[in-house]
C-alpha cells in the first residue's frame, strides 16, 4: 500500500486506481502515517518550512469559533446609469451618414453639367505611345526593390529579370 500512496502522492495513478488508495487515507491508521511521512519528506526535500506543532488543530479550533451566515447579505441595487449604449450607437449613426454625405457629395453631378454645356462634336483622341529610352530599363531593373508595388507582388521580387533579343531570319 505504501507505493500506492507514494504513486497518489506523486500524481502517477491513474482515475480508476486511485479509490483503493483514498479509501486507505480516509481512515486513521498505519496509510494516513504514511501520507504524513512523504509529505514530511517531500517538505524537506523541497526546503519549505515546518509550521509550528499543533498548527492545523488550531486552525480548526479557529474556525469552529467562527460564527456561520447563513442568510446572504442583501446589496444596494446599482443606481440607475444612463444608456450609453443608445448614445453609442447614434454617435456611429451619425459618422456614417457624415462619411457617406461627404463621399457623396465631392462627387460631380454629371446630369446638370450634360444639360448646361451645349452638345460638341467627339473628335476622336488616341494616345500616343513612346517608347522609354533603353538607359530607363536599367533603371527601373536597378530600382525594382524600392518600389511600392512589391509587396503586392508575391514572388516577383525574388525572380531573377532576363532578357534577349531574338535573331529573325527571312526565308
Amino acid at each position: 500500500m505504501k507505493a500506492r500512496i507514494s504513486e497518489l502522492l506523486d500524481g502517477e495513478l491513474e482515475s480508476h486506481e486511485t479509490a483503493g488508495p483514498l479509501d486507505a487515507l480516509r481512515s486513521e491508521g498505519e496509510a494516513r502515517d504514511t501520507w504524513r511521512r512523504y509529505h514530511l519528506i517531500g517538505d524537506a526535500m523541497r526546503d519549505t518550512r515546518m509550521l509550528s506543532a499543533g498548527f492545523a488543530a488550531r486552525v480548526a479550533a479557529r474556525l469552529a469559533q467562527e460564527a456561520t451566515v447563513m442568510a446572504p447579505v442583501r446589496l444596494a441595487p446599482a443606481p440607475q446609469r444612463p444608456r450609453w449604449q443608445f448614445l453609442s450607437a447614434a454617435a456611429s449613426l451619425a459618422a456614417v451618414a457624415f462619411v457617406g454625405w461627404v463621399a457623396f457629395g465631392l462627387q460631380e453631378d454629371t446630369t446638370q453639367v450634360a444639360q448646361v454645356a451645349p452638345p460638341t462634336a467627339q473628335v476622336p483622341s488616341s494616345t500616343a505611345q513612346v517608347p522609354p529610352p533603353a538607359a530607363a530599363y536599367d533603371y527601373l531593373y536597378a530600382h525594382q526593390g524600392l518600389s511600392p508595388r512589391n509587396s503586392l507582388q508575391g514572388v516577383a521580387p525574388y525572380v531573377r529579370m532576363v532578357s534577349g533579343e531574338a535573331v529573325v531570319q527571312k526565308r
